[in-house]
């Protein structure tokens, strides 16, 4: 395990598999600055904790927000991309506006966030960029073309990236959980079963980032797919 305590941005920190993460990653020692829509779901200051309000789905807001986070923090070496929201629906039943704030959340916000963070991780001597993905980057499903969309296009953009990072102290890790139980299906018609081996808990996705952040920083894991043991997919009435 790698001992060095490092400094790391993980966005959506407030709830869900983000907030597993940053918790993991404080347990360890290390040094969070948790974004969030909402900075106010932080009621327990922390030492080593730095809450960050940033509405990601405003996209001309970041390249200044990152501006000053890495002149305040400028230990900044590894990001975890967690903010995203799920809707699913046949095409037709998504306004073009729906359209447009599924895919500037759940990806043009990521590559924004890479474009204004990427500079700086390349001057570190070890630097990581870890991305939540999901299992609708692996097989599109009915009713799931926009979500599916946004999660392939992140996938891709992975894969390029880290072609383009290939000479640099930068690994790129793409992480595609199957169905995690957290507030996510909260606002939709379907949740996992309720057999613990029905779902993915988030502080199993937030053990994969560890693994991530602590291997030899000589190797690079290009991706990870998690599963439940068992998949059951339970439809709520409506």
């Amino acid at each position: 395990m790698n001992s060095i305590k490092r400094t790391v941005l993980v966005t959506g920190a407030s709830s869900g598999i983000g907030r597993a993460i940053a918790r993991n990653l404080l347990q360890q020692g290390h040094h969070v600055i948790g974004v969030s829509r909402d900075s106010t779901k932080f009621i327990r200051q922390m030492e080593s904790f730095t809450p960050v309000q940033l509405d990601l789905s405003r996209l001309n807001d970041i390249p200044q927000k990152i501006r000053e986070l890495e002149l305040a923090f400028p230990g900044i070496d590894a990001v975890v991309l967690c903010a995203g929201r799920g809707q699913f629906g046949s095409v037709e039943e998504f306004s073009y506006a729906q359209i447009e704030d599924l895919m500037t959340l759940n990806f043009t916000s990521q590559a924004f966030l890479v474009k204004a963070l990427l500079p700086a991780l390349k001057r570190k001597d070890h630097g990581d960029l870890i991305f939540i993905g999901s299992e609708a980057a692996l097989k599109g499903s009915r009713k799931g073309a926009m979500y599916c969309a946004a999660k392939f296009a992140l996938r891709g953009f992975t894969q390029a990236l880290r072609e383009e990072c290939g000479k640099s102290n930068v690994r790129v890790c793409l992480i595609n959980p199957g169905m995690v139980k957290t507030a996510f299906f909260e606002q939709l018609s379907f949740e996992p079963g309720d057999e613990p081996s029905n779902f993915i808990e988030p502080e199993d996705v937030a053990e994969a980032v560890s693994y991530v952040l602590n291997s030899r920083a000589q190797i690079v894991i290009d991706e990870i797919n998690l599963s439940p043991l068992n998949k059951v997919v339970k439809f709520k009435k409506p």
